[in-house]
């Protein structure tokens, strides 16, 4: 059986060939530890992680001390959110969250609230971006959690302009930039970003590593550990790091750094052809099209499917990788929540799937798409 045609980028890439090349020796020949500061083999570990902490912070504009390597996205967000909270609460105890924030920022506000926090989530407007006029910190207000690119939608906040309402009112601005870093220009200083996440399994890079930026520029940030052991990663990041991880997501970082513009044109191409065939053959509702859009995410409802709650289409179309909603929640039967905060009803979310194209992508996989959904939904 063929496998199906993968258009679920948003959810993990393949490791570009040559990321793998760079992470290879630190598996066998050079596989040292990064703490080892007594020998040539931590040594040469040392040295590759330095290296892929400055790819990396060149990247987003940060300085390489800014740049904490961890598991992933997820544990970034789960040390800002939680490390700012403790740091900071004698100041206040307030955050402000978007309703379309992924679940690593959602679960964490929640776990937030039963210590003690205030967490208020902020609508969204029908195309899925927040309205200025909703975004009202305090000076009791800690922190702003935005998303800078919806991974769902592919939608892109107005983060400088949230940041500015932040930074007026005395609040650290938290970003998810797990969806943009690595397929739009990043940059912390001109975006006006306190505290940032993102990982390397969205951008060609390994799974099970990714980064946390922390301002320490006027003004610096404090965070309170949410690891103890070791003291690693300027006592933010107790354990051992993984270094063939870390060579991995700088390889990918120095990858996107060259090869981001032109792809980004590329699949913004592809993705605008396959809006405008499927748009041509079926009754369908772009969802955040009026909206600045990542340009490799395509999110459709298709209003002729049956949606009656047992199953969603992204699941049916079979010979198609596509996604109902993030990877991370895919396996929850309720619809999507961002769908939901955008006004859509759960009906038309379990019509719509998520289609995200990659550098893999091809014309010929576009136009194999549109005829198997239209075979699908037309028969």
């Amino acid at each position: 059986m063929p496998s199906p045609i993968y258009l679920d980028y948003c959810a993990t890439t393949p490791v570009a060939e040559r990321v793998l090349d760079a992470m290879l020796p630190y598996f066998r020949q050079s596989f040292g530890n990064a703490s080892s500061h007594g020998h040539a083999y931590g040594w040469a570990a040392a040295e590759a992680v330095q290296q892929a902490r400055e790819r990396v912070a060149a990247l987003v504009g940060a300085e390489p001390d800014e740049i904490i390597f961890t598991s992933g996205a997820t544990e970034s967000l789960n040390l800002a959110l939680k490390g700012i909270f403790e740091a900071y609460r004698a100041n206040g105890n307030g955050f402000l969250a978007l309703a379309t924030e992924h679940k690593a920022v959602l679960d964490a506000c929640h776990t937030l609230e039963k210590n003690g926090a205030a967490v208020a989530y902020l609508p969204v407007q029908p195309n899925g971006l927040v309205s200025l006029g909703d975004v009202l910190p305090t000076p009791g207000t800690l922190a702003v959690a935005v998303m800078l690119a919806n991974n769902e939608t592919g939608v892109i906040q107005p983060l400088r302009a949230i940041s500015d309402k932040a930074k007026a009112a005395g609040a650290l601005v938290v970003c998810d930039a797990t969806q943009a870093v690595g397929k739009i220009p990043v940059d912390v200083q001109a975006l006006g970003i306190d505290v940032m996440a993102f990982s390397a399994h969205k951008m060609y890079g390994p799974k099970g590593v990714g980064a946390l930026y922390v301002r320490r520029r006027s003004p610096r940030v404090r965070l309170v550990a949410q690891l103890d052991g070791g003291g690693h990663e300027k006592g933010l990041r107790s354990g051992t790091l993984n270094v063939p991880g870390i060579v991995g997501l700088g390889a990918a970082a120095e990858l996107a750094a060259t090869e981001m513009e032109a792809q980004g044109k590329r699949l913004a191409a592809l993705r605008d052809r396959l809006e405008a065939a499927l748009q041509a053959a079926l009754p369908i509702r772009i969802n955040g099209i009026d909206a600045p859009r990542l340009p490799h995410v395509s999110n459709i409802t298709f209003l002729s499917a049956p949606a009656d709650g047992s199953s969603q289409l992204a699941a049916r179309l079979t010979r198609i990788a596509v996604a109902a909603g993030s990877a991370c929640s895919s396996a929850l039967p309720a619809p999507s929540h961002v769908l939901q905060a955008m006004g859509l009803s759960p009906a038309d979310a379990y019509r719509t799937v998520r289609i995200s194209l990659g550098a893999p992508t091809t014309e010929s996989e576009i136009d194999a798409v549109v005829a198997y959904i239209g075979g699908c939904l037309q028969g």
